[in-house]
């Protein structure tokens, strides 16, 4: 059995220098734990030459508080531990200069799953933003990226399109960790942030986190087995969209539909793109919450029969464009507001640009837009991504 230590199982054995007498704030989620599944705060409060001060809780919350998607939640008193716990997820997703007032340094550890929209890379970045304005040092603890580091998929963003579901250029299937993220982003926007990262020990990059010996805790509560990591990078487009992306059933971001369509119908188009490593199996579906709630939908469940060639962006895109050629008068892109942003449409700003929707709308072929996006990724690899991988 592999045996990997994530940064937070690494800092048990010995605390960095940067720690030694530090006051520090802890950024963390439910999943922020080590290998015998304790908590980073009662891993942090177990002693050391440090003092924890605050805690720091992303979308979500800190021990999952809120379900759905885009419900913020508000700060409190923790009753185990005595301290402040601040959400970054509410009316401030940034760091106020009064919760860094008692601090060193913020230490952040959160389980990412290898996809640009998901937000934890995000408010880890803001965390960065604040700390280099208020003179504080930030350190990561790495975990794995679950997707493995090899491959990437779909456009880079385009700063236009910046928002809290990509705020800077990254390709959606990013292929990096959270710790080489934060690399990136101290590398290309923060340099004069004191900024260090707890490496992982025993991680390749051809790992998926199932050949990690790790286990897996959802780090947020649609995120509840690797599975759903696997085809989140595509799925999650469909929350742009009419289409119900599976949240309220027992396999979100695996299901998908919506009541207008026919089952058979669309897994038969579907099938017509001979997508690589998946399978569409018709099925009908009733959401209990979210979109469609009550509602029987058609739809389909996507089987991924090989990870390794399988697509997850080019797979949702292949969807939409197949409901909308199906089901034009039916389909609809969702309007703002979406993830605090009010203006610019929520499919332009997932995909990080206004192309993808435009060639949808236009008929484009999926050959077509997979050739425009790919020479994006590769570009930015080229050029950006590898000089900040550290595994």
């Amino acid at each position: 059995m592999i045996k990997l230590y994530t940064g937070l199982d690494i800092l048990g054995k010995g605390r960095p220098a940067i720690l030694k007498g530090a006051r520090l704030g802890l950024v963390v989620h439910p999943a922020s734990v080590n290998r015998r599944l304790e908590h980073a705060v009662d891993c942090f409060r177990k002693g050391g030459k440090f003092e924890l001060k605050a805690l720091f809780g992303p979308q979500h919350g800190i021990r999952g508080e809120t379900q759905d998607n885009m419900i913020e939640w508000k700060g409190f008193l923790d009753k185990r531990t005595g301290l402040p716990a601040y959400s970054l997820y509410s009316r401030t997703r940034k760091p106020e200069p009064a919760m860094l007032n008692d601090i060193d340094a913020l230490v952040i550890d959160m389980q990412d799953i290898g996809a640009r929209y998901y937000t934890f890379i995000w408010t880890m970045e803001l965390c960065m933003q604040a700390c280099a304005e208020t003179g504080k040092a930030v350190v990561v603890l790495d975990r794995p990226n679950p997707l493995g580091g090899t491959i990437t998929e779909g456009p880079v963003l385009d700063t236009s399109y910046s928002s809290f579901v990509g705020q800077r250029p990254l390709t959606v299937r990013h292929g990096m960790t959270i710790g080489e993220i934060g690399n990136y982003l101290k590398g290309e926007f923060y340099p004069s942030l004191n900024f260090h990262i707890i490496s992982m020990k025993g991680w390749k990059r051809k790992m998926w986190f199932d050949e990690t010996g790790l286990h897996w805790v959802p780090p947020s509560p649609n995120m509840p087995t690797p599975d759903t990591a696997v085809v989140y990078p595509g799925m999650c487009l469909l929350e742009a969209t009419n289409l119900s992306e599976g949240r309220g059933t027992t396999r979100p971001f695996e299901i998908f539909g919506a009541p207008f369509i026919d089952a058979d119908t669309l897994a038969r188009a579907l099938g017509k793109f001979r997508l690589p490593g998946v399978i569409f199996r018709p099925m009908y579906f009733q959401p209990t919450f979210q979109k469609h709630a009550g509602s029987l939908c058609g739809g389909a469940q996507i089987h991924v029969t090989d990870r390794n060639i399988f697509r997850p962006f080019k797979t949702g895109v292949a969807i939409m464009k197949a409901v909308h050629e199906l089901y034009p008068a039916h389909f609809t892109w969702k309007q703002p507001p979406y993830e605090y942003e009010t203006e610019k449409m929520p499919i332009d700003i997932l995909a990080g640009t206004d192309r993808l929707r435009k060639d949808i709308e236009d008929g484009r072929s999926l050959e077509y837009m997979e050739k425009w996006w790919s020479g994006q990724c590769g570009e930015f690899d080229r050029k950006v991504r590898r000089r900040y991988l550290i595994y």
